[in-house]
């Protein structure tokens, strides 16, 4: 990412080069153009992501370009990913609701859906980049996109804006999605999208899961701890609310 615009990210490869690698994980990078897909093949990622978004606004104001231009942007680093057999995962932004836009039609979603999977994406993961869904508007979103694909090749990222992200994930659950975005301690956030928080935190999903049964293979209480040793290293609120009641407890 370009650190004019995204300063946050502007040590990515810093952070790739420093941390200790564990067998099991991916490490996968944001590639908007070829230069940073070049950096994520010299920073040796796992695999490279994509993003585009169902807003024309949004697509302007995040990457510069309209939602067309971004997708022939694509191009190149699919041939290239293909020639180094790196996976390539797809993002859609604003999947229900655009700070610029408002509302989102399904029928846009799905269309940008496609032509990602088209491209070669192995999997396109539908983001509320605002946190402005709700559990009726996302199943109507995830029927429409489900009528071009299927649910195996979907995911879900939700950001928490209006405490609806649990919420949306259980109706994408019931719906079939396996596959759910997430950051510990709530962290995160958009800087194009004025008062949108972080994804919605890992342990309220890991926790939400555990009381439904669902083996995640994640241990929630090592997942506290290190939610909490990172927002105590940043001085950032940790915005878990299960992170919180845990730490209480001890």
């Amino acid at each position: 990412m370009s650190p004019k615009w995204v300063p946050q990210m502007a040590d990515s490869a810093d952070v790739f080069n420093a941390i200790s690698r564990q067998s099991g994980v991916t490490y996968s990078a944001l590639t908007p153009n070829m230069k940073g897909f070049d950096a994520a093949v010299a920073a040796n990622a796992d695999e490279v992501a994509i993003f585009g978004a169902a807003s024309e606004s949004f697509s302007q104001k995040n990457i510069n370009c309209s939602i067309a231009e971004s997708l022939e942007r694509f191009a190149p680093i699919m041939t290239a990913a293909k020639e180094k057999g790196l996976r390539v995962r797809g993002y859609v932004s604003c999947v229900l609701g655009c700070p610029y836009e408002g509302d989102i039609a399904p029928e846009k979603v799905a269309e940008v859906t496609e032509k990602l999977l088209a491209m070669g994406c192995y999997e396109v993961s539908l983001g509320d980049t605002i946190g402005v869904g709700t559990p009726a508007k996302t199943r109507v979103m995830l029927e429409a996109v489900l009528k071009i694909t299927s649910i195996d090749k979907l995911a879900v990222h939700f950001h928490d804006t209006y405490g609806q992200a649990l919420a949306n994930i259980l109706v994408a659950l019931e719906m079939g999605v396996s596959v759910v975005d997430s950051a510990v301690a709530g962290l995160g956030g958009c800087p194009y999208a004025k008062g949108a928080s972080g994804n919605v935190a890992t342990e309220e999903v890991v926790y939400m899961l555990n009381g439904m049964g669902i083996k995640t293979g994640v241990d929630l209480d090592k997942l506290v701890d290190c939610g909490a040793a990172i927002t105590e290293s940043l001085g950032k609120d940790n915005n878990s609310k299960v992170a919180k009641a845990i730490l209480a407890k001890r």
